[in-house]
């Protein structure tokens, strides 16, 4: 294995610092996330990923698993980038492309953050793991928890479509389905946990957004190491927005990128979208949703993230911004998206198309900047909520 940087554990909000060799989960002081902070005053040259494995393991020096033989992986990472060709010749958008995570294990972004969370468990000696989800979390922590010998413990609402009950449970996990939304789900975890089984839900451990962070670094090395001007995000519990963000600035100090012009867009459903209410009343955090409605994207459907500060703060560095898109707005982009370029993708990669379309025509989005935009999942798992 390459020489690896990961130094120690910190809490983003007070600054605690925590030892990378035992079991962490958040900061006990403040009950914020902690983030793996990295030695980068180090030699390492981008020309040594010249040869390497098509993965997000081609990254190792900067993720947080010290041996190779604990890296659980079933070929996550490295999706396509594709270009928009047609869509940015109509939209009049000089550079717009897709960040396409539907092809990962189980079929969604979520394969990244868990094979890394399930990695550093295994390396930490963890037996069981739990998680809450809305689907793709649950059948992406089943997959890697089969691969590693953890017994895993799934909480979803019973509302998830079916296909990812069946998905988690042909792995071998134990799966509970819980009246109401994902908090519901933590609820009812919370309870049936007695602290024996490594609670994983988005950012009350440190490595899932180690494992989203990648999404950053491949962004980067697929422009040739030149930005994007903007990239839009959905943002249920924000693992993705926040790794991205913190990639570029890791790059940044690698001296890989001299500049971060981008700004970051969290994209939301209209009836769950506690970020864009913080933000358009200048928020730090975020309060709870209340009700949250049905959608056709269960991804968005979370009432207050855990990592809600962190959410806030990228938002507010990158000069960046969120939007709240409804579902009808998500079946014309999925429809749109699919007639024109081919691709079905999921509902909350279509939120996100619907969101850049909006931006775009009030002008926040300029016609000669490069746009990004991220599907993270696949359209087939999501069928049941599309009829």
């Amino acid at each position: 294995m390459k020489k690896n940087f990961y130094s120690h554990l910190k809490c983003h909000y007070c600054g605690r610092i925590y030892d990378k060799n035992e079991i962490n989960t958040f900061c006990k002081d403040d009950n914020q996330p902690l983030e793996a902070v990295y030695d980068l005053n180090q030699s390492w040259s981008k020309e040594s990923l010249n040869g390497r494995p098509s993965n997000m393991w081609r990254y190792e020096e900067v993720l947080p698993v010290l041996k190779k033989e604990n890296q659980m992986s079933l070929g996550e990472g490295f999706s396509p980038l594709l270009n928009l060709e047609k869509l940015g010749k109509i939209y009049n958008q000089s550079q717009l492309l897709l960040k396409d995570e539907s092809g990962n294990p189980t079929g969604s972004f979520k394969a990244r953050g868990i094979s890394m969370a399930v990695s550093k468990a295994k390396e930490l000696g963890v037996k069981e793991m739990c998680i809450p989800t809305a689907g793709n979390a649950g059948s992406a922590l089943s997959a890697y928890c089969a691969k590693a010998d953890i017994k895993a413990h799934i909480y979803m609402p019973e509302a998830t479509p079916k296909v990812f009950q069946l998905d988690c449970e042909i792995m071998g996990a134990n799966v509970t389905k819980v009246s109401g939304n994902i908090s519901d789900a933590a609820h009812q975890m919370k309870i049936e946990n007695d602290s024996s089984w490594f609670d994983i839900t988005t950012l009350k451990e440190p490595f899932r957004l180690e494992g989203k962070k990648t999404m950053g670094y491949e962004i980067a090395e697929q422009l040739n190491w030149k930005l994007p001007d903007v990239i839009l995000y959905p943002t249920g519990g924000g693992t993705g927005l926040i790794g991205i963000w913190k990639a570029f600035k890791e790059l940044k100090k690698l001296g890989w990128i001299d500049t971060i012009p981008t700004r970051m867009v969290a994209v939301q459903g209209d009836g769950c979208d506690p970020v864009v209410q913080s933000f358009n009343e200048n928020r730090e955090d975020v309060d709870k949703y209340e009700n949250p409605a049905e959608t056709i994207a269960n991804g968005l459907r979370v009432p207050k993230p855990f990592g809600d500060r962190m959410i806030m703060k990228t938002l507010y560095e990158s000069n960046g911004t969120a939007i709240a898109i409804s579902d009808d707005e998500m079946k014309d982009a999925l429809s749109e998206l699919s007639k024109t370029e081919g691709l079905f993708i999921s509902p909350e990669g279509a939120g996100v198309w619907s969101a850049y379309k909006k931006l775009k025509a009030n002008n926040w989005i300029k016609a000669n900047e490069s746009v990004v935009l991220l599907n993270t999942g696949s359209a087939y798992k999501y069928v049941e909520n599309l009829y």
